[in-house]
């Protein structure tokens, strides 16, 4: 097994040279200096490699770690090479999928017709009170409740008209992801009168009624 001296040690020479630490895995030197772990391993009767980070990024107990879980697929039967690549292809639908990307694609597509101002107040609402706590999260999984936080951090520092605002576009999200197959439901919907009704001189002004509720 490598000690952090032997991996320090290892300089960069003509010609790419591996130090071995067993069990498959192995640090790859570079003549650019880079020192890369790999694992060696079979799957399917074929033998495969793959990467498992830099040193000194990662270091030679995390790179064991994923060594060891990598093994555990192979032993399941599993490629983790190819476990890798299904994983990023879930990340990738899942960052499409996120209520970020689907309101930023309604944004682009549904309030194309609406004065200039009107459009980007409307998304810089979304960047400023929305986005930073449930914008990475999929549209389809977010539930009331986890609206009704967003809501209530905008209504506890007093924008009770902005808390309805955000709440009747969010409304207008989901019902577009609804329609684009991304979500099944608008979770807004059980939120009508969770939070305080705006001043009635204003309310006409805030947002169609229909969608306050």
């Amino acid at each position: 097994m490598l000690t952090i001296a032997d991996v320090r040690a290892a300089k960069p020479k003509e010609k790419p040279y591996k130090l071995s630490d067993g069990r498959g895995l192995y640090l790859e030197v570079r003549p650019n200096g880079a020192r890369w772990w790999r694992l060696k391993y079979r799957h399917a009767g074929k033998e495969r490699r793959i990467s498992l980070g830099v040193f000194p990024e990662v270091s030679i107990a995390e790179a064991r770690a994923r060594r060891d879980e990598a093994r555990a697929l192979v032993r399941d039967g599993l490629d983790p090479s190819a476990e890798r690549q299904a994983e990023k292809q879930r990340a990738k639908v899942a960052a499409a999928n996120s209520f970020e990307a689907v309101a930023r694609e309604w944004h682009q597509r549904k309030t194309a017709h609406l004065e200039a101002e009107h459009r980007e107040r409307t998304l810089r609402r979304l960047e400023r009170d929305v986005f930073p706590y449930i914008g990475t999260r999929p549209v389809s999984e977010i539930e009331p409740p986890d609206l009704l936080v967003v809501l209530q951090k905008i209504e506890g520092r007093g924008a009770v008209e902005s808390a309805h605002r955000a709440r009747a576009t969010c409304s207008q999200v989901f019902r577009y992801a609804i329609v684009t197959h991304r979500a099944k439901r608008d979770p807004s919907a059980d939120l009508r009168g969770a939070i305080a009704a705006p001043q009635r001189s204003n309310f006409a002004a805030v947002v169609d009624p229909k969608e306050i509720g």
